[in-house]
C-alpha cells in the first residue's frame, strides 16, 4: 500500500494542481522505494527465469561505429562497437502504478544478472569486455543494456590483391559458460548496423551480415549457439598507386633506356644497377608491411618481374659492350651475324650510318656493302699503280736501291691495309652491338609494357 500523503501528492500531480518541482520529488521517492523492494531478495549471480529448464532468450545487436585499425603484418582488426542486449528479467517486475507511473529506472548494470556473451575471436592481450554502463530496466522485466567496446579481433588477412584486396573480419559473439539450452542467443536484424559509422580513410566497408550459428565443441554435447558478423571491407587503392605502384612503373620504364646510352659514356651499367637498388626499396616498404605469408602481393610480384627484368637487362648490356669493346685482333663479324643483324636487324630497329635516314634503307644498306667490299679490291688498284710506275720506269736508269725502296713502300702500304681492315672489323663489331642494343631496347620496353598491363589488369 502507498501512504495517504504519498497518494494524495501523486493525485494532486496528476490533475496538474501541484507545480512540477514537487512532482519530481515524488517520482524520486517512488524510484527509492522501488529500488529498494525490487534488490530486497534478488541476487544477481543466478539466471532469472520462473522456470530453470527453460532456455533464456537473448538478443543480441552489434552497431559499428568505426575501424580504428586494421593491422595486416598481425591480422588484427580494431574496430569500436556499440553492443545491445536485451533479455527478459522475471524477477525484476513491477506494477507502475503502485510507484507513481514509473515505467522504467536506469541502474548501473552490476546490478542485474547479465549474459556472459563475449567475442570470441577476441585477439586482445587484456581481455577487456564491454564498458560497465548503465541497464534500461522496464516494468515488465525487460532490460537493455547498450555498451560501447574497443575491441581487437583476429581476422585471416588476404593479401595476394594488395593494393586492390578486399578483406572478410568475423565477429563471433556467444557466451562462454551458458550453453544453448539456457541461453537463446539470437541477432534481432540480419546486418549490423552502419547508420553510425564513420568513414575509414584506407577501408571502405560495403556490408556486415549477421548470421546466427549453433555449433557443438568438441568438449560438450550441448549446443552452443552464436552470432557471427562478417564484416565485408575493400582497400581504397589510390594512396599505394600513387605512393607504389607509380614510381616502380616510372623507374622500371627507365630500365630499357640503358640499352639507348652510348656504350663509350660508360654509364650503362651504372644505370641499371641504381634502377635496381631503387626498386629493392621499393619491394621491402611492402615486404614490411605484408605478412609474412605464402602468398606474395601482386605488387610484390610486379616488383619481383621487374627486378628481373633489370637484372637480365643489365646482364644483357654487360655482353653488348664487350661486343662493342672488340679490339683490334677480333676476327671478323661471321656471315650469319652479317646477315641477321647487320641487314635485318638493322633495317626493322631503324639502325643506319650517320646521315643516312630510315626512309632510304635500300641506298643506305647498298652504300654500307660498298664501302665494306670496296675495302679490299680498293687497295689493289694502289698497289698495281706502284707497280705500272715501276713497270714503267726503265729497269737501266733505276736507282741503284730501288729494291729497298719498294720493300719500305710495301711495307707501309701493308701497314695502311692492315690499320683499315682492323677498323672496318672494329667498326662492325660496334654496329652489331648498336644494332643489339636497339633491339634489347624495344624488346624491354615492351616487356615492362605488358607487365605494368597485366598488374593493372589483374587488379581490375
Amino acid at each position: 500500500g502507498m501512504e495517504p500523503g504519498a497518494r494524495l501528492c501523486l493525485a494532486l500531480c496528476l490533475a496538474g494542481v501541484l507545480p512540477a518541482p514537487g512532482c519530481r520529488g515524488a517520482q524520486g521517492r517512488f524510484a527509492y522505494k522501488l529500488l529498494h523492494d525490487l534488490f530486497a531478495n534478488y541476487s544477481s549471480a543466478l539466471r532469472p527465469v520462473e522456470d530453470t529448464d527453460r532456455a533464456l532468450n537473448v538478443t543480441l545487436q552489434v552497431t559499428l561505429s568505426q575501424i580504428i585499425d586494421m593491422d595486416e603484418r598481425n591480422q588484427v582488426l580494431t574496430s569500436y562497437l556499440w553492443v545491445r542486449q536485451t533479455w527478459l528479467d522475471a524477477h525484476l517486475t513491477w506494477d507502475k502504478d503502485e510507484y507513481g507511473g514509473i515505467d522504467s529506472i536506469r541502474i548501473p548494470s552490476s546490478y542485474v544478472w547479465r549474459p556472459d556473451i563475449i567475442l570470441y575471436n577476441n585477439a586482445d592481450e587484456h581481455f577487456g569486455g564491454s564498458m560497465e554502463t548503465n541497464v534500461v530496466l522496464r516494468s515488465d522485466g525487460h532490460i537493455v543494456w547498450d555498451s560501447p567496446a574497443i575491441t581487437k579481433s583476429s581476422c585471416k588477412v588476404d593479401v595476394s590483391y594488395f593494393p586492390f584486396d578486399g578483406q572478410r573480419c568475423r565477429l563471433t559473439f556467444g557466451s562462454w559458460t551458458y550453453n544453448g539450452n539456457q541461453i537463446d542467443l539470437r541477432n534481432q536484424l540480419d546486418t549490423g548496423d552502419l547508420t553510425d559509422f564513420v568513414e575509414n580513410v584506407e577501408w571502405e566497408v560495403l556490408g556486415m551480415p549477421a548470421t546466427r550459428n549453433v555449433i557443438t565443441y568438441g568438449c560438450c554435447s550441448e549446443p552452443y549457439p552464436d552470432v557471427t558478423y562478417t564484416l565485408l571491407l575493400r582497400r581504397r587503392a589510390s594512396f599505394y598507386i600513387f605512393n607504389l605502384l607509380l614510381p616502380c612503373i616510372m623507374v622500371s620504364f627507365l630500365a630499357p633506356l640503358g640499352f639507348y646510352l652510348p656504350a663509350d659514356s660508360g654509364e650503362k651499367v651504372s644505370l641499371g644497377v641504381t634502377v635496381l637498388l631503387a626498386l629493392t626499396v621499393f619491394q621491402l616498404l611492402v615486404a614490411e608491411s605484408m605478412p609474412p605469408s605464402e602468398s606474395v602481393p601482386l605488387i610484390g610480384k610486379y616488383y619481383i618481374a621487374t627486378m628481373t627484368m633489370i637484372t637480365a637487362s643489365t646482364a644483357l648490356t654487360i655482353f653488348i659492350m664487350n661486343v662493342h669493346h672488340c679490339g683490334p685482333g677480333a676476327r671478323p663479324v661471321p656471315p650469319w651475324a652479317r646477315w641477321l643483324i647487320l641487314h635485318h636487324m638493322a633495317r626493322l630497329c631503324c639502325v643506319y650510318e650517320v646521315g643516312e635516314s630510315c626512309k632510304s634503307p635500300q641506298r643506305a644498306l647498298g652504300g654500307r656493302a660498298g664501302v665494306g667490299d670496296a675495302g679490299g679490291p680498293g687497295e689493289s688498284p694502289g698497289e698495281g699503280q706502284v707497280g705500272t710506275e715501276v713497270g714503267g720506269c726503265p729497269w737501266d736508269h733505276c736507282l741503284c736501291h730501288h729494291d729497298s725502296l719498294l720493300r719500305n713502300v710495301g711495307y707501309i702500304a701493308g701497314c695502311f691495309r692492315r690499320h683499315r681492315a682492323n677498323q672496318r672489323r672494329t667498326g662492325e663489331w660496334k654496329k652489331v652491338a648498336k644494332v643489339m642494343d636497339r633491339f634489347f631496347m624495344w624488346v624491354f620496353f615492351l616487356m615492362v609494357f605488358l607487365m605494368s598491363v597485366l598488374v593493372l589488369g589483374n587488379a581490375a
